[in-house]
């Protein structure tokens, strides 16, 4: 489906997630996978380092610790439906 976006007014209201996986395992947790995340208003990137099997609540852990703790909580994210990004928590969260 379709859907219009709107441009966002402030840094870090819409932020657009997607994942690299399958990478060699690099750094003293042999990460093998990196969380991309744009941020719509300013364009700017940050890359996570990750694990690929990393679970939802991983995942949002994650994003709370290095991501929201410097920015601000997103209105809208933007992903490929990754069940990562769809299950129950991230429709629970605020």
């Amino acid at each position: 489906m379709i859907i219009q976006i709107q441009e966002p007014q402030s840094p870090w209201e819409i932020a657009h997630m997607d994942w690299v996986k399958d990478l060699p395992p690099g750094g003293d947790r042999s990460y093998n996978a990196c969380l991309v995340l744009v941020d719509r208003y300013s364009k700017t990137l940050m890359f996570l380092s990750c694990h690929k099997n990393d679970t939802a609540m991983d995942t949002a852990i994650m994003i709370w610790n290095r991501v929201i703790s410097h920015t601000a909580l997103f209105q809208n994210n933007i992903s490929d439906r990754d069940p990562k990004f769809t299950s129950e928590l991230w429709k629970k969260s605020p």
